[in-house]
């Protein structure tokens, strides 16, 4: 398993948001906690077997077995019902958390056809959610596997106490921003 981006931001990146933000305390640093993996998946009230084709999906792609996630209301113009299965999340911390970062960032975002960056728009609390529109981008899925195309939301969940300290982490982490300040100055 690789430990290359957990390295890079214990010896290089920590010391220097320590240094940029003027922040005494080590514990204070920005960090990355988790990353949550979700899968909302289209057409699951007609045919179940779409959930538990995102979950295989989403298991091959993260290493570790989603959780199904279920409908809290029930919505008669989409015939759902309350409990009924839609989709389907993972959440990575540690060393899978380090592992997929790393994977997402340096193998599967740059194989989007007409990739320039990622929106650099982060929620207000330093935590960051990117929606993919496929899982074909991803290596660990075959092109001739794939029964749907299925997209999902990535969320990054930071210990940052603002928007600039979570984008300079990122960016930081090789997110590859599309403005490159934008982040700064939300």
């Amino acid at each position: 398993m690789s430990q290359r981006l957990k390295d890079k931001y214990e010896n290089e990146i920590k010391g220097a948001l320590k240094e940029r933000f003027e922040i005494g305390n080590d514990l204070a640093v920005p960090q990355l906690v988790k990353i949550v993996v979700n899968m909302g998946v289209k057409g699951a009230v007609e045919n179940k077997a779409r959930v538990d084709a995102a979950m295989r999906n989403l298991a091959q792609i993260t290493g570790q077995q989603p959780t199904v996630r279920k409908a809290k209301n029930s919505i008669a113009g989409f015939k759902l019902r309350e409990g009924m299965p839609i989709g389907c999340a993972v959440t990575l911390r540690a060393d899978r958390m380090w592992e997929f970062a790393d994977r997402l960032i340096s193998v599967a975002l740059p194989r989007i056809r007409d990739f320039r960056g990622v929106k650099s728009k982060l929620d207000g609390r330093g935590n960051y959610t990117l929606g993919l529109s496929e899982q074909s981008i991803f290596p660990e899925i075959h092109f001739d596997q794939i029964e749907f195309p299925q997209g999902m939301d990535v969320t990054f969940v930071t210990t940052a106490a603002n928007d600039e300290q979570g984008y300079a982490l990122l960016k930081s982490l090789g997110m590859p921003f599309a403005d490159q300040e934008a982040g700064a100055s939300a």
